[in-house]
């Protein structure tokens, strides 16, 4: 089941989402400074393209104090901004019985797009 709502969730717009956030990465990676801030990015890609059967959990690493400062970083710059993003259209989708699976995945994004530094994506 979760294999087909990835290929529908490729089909419904994940496809272009992934496609942004890798843009975005390569963009980012043009400066050193900015070589953390497009590796986040891409973790971001890896899970808009393939959502269903990951979950996101916090690492060991995660109470480090670069990561707490990489974190508040990433949301002044716009982290808060993706994740609002994520937030309406998980809310937008949720409205609809049909859309709730797909509403769960953008919540599951936003929580990873407002702090990205110190969480790992795992296969469930």
């Amino acid at each position: 089941m979760g294999c087909f709502m990835n290929l529908l969730w490729l089909l419904l717009g994940g496809i272009f989402t992934a496609a942004e956030y890798v843009l975005a990465s390569l963009l980012m990676m043009i400066t050193i400074v900015g070589i953390p801030f497009g590796m986040q990015t891409l973790k971001l890609a890896g899970l808009a393209l393939w959502p269903f059967g990951k979950e996101v959990r916090s690492g060991e690493r995660s109470s480090g104090c670069l990561y707490v400062l990489m974190n508040v970083l990433w949301i002044l710059l716009g982290g808060i901004w993706i994740s609002l993003s994520h937030l309406v259209f998980g809310a937008l989708l949720c409205i609809t019985v049909i859309g709730i699976p797909f509403g769960l995945q953008h919540f599951k994004l936003a929580a990873l797009a407002l702090t990205p530094f110190g969480k790992d994506i795992v296969g469930v």
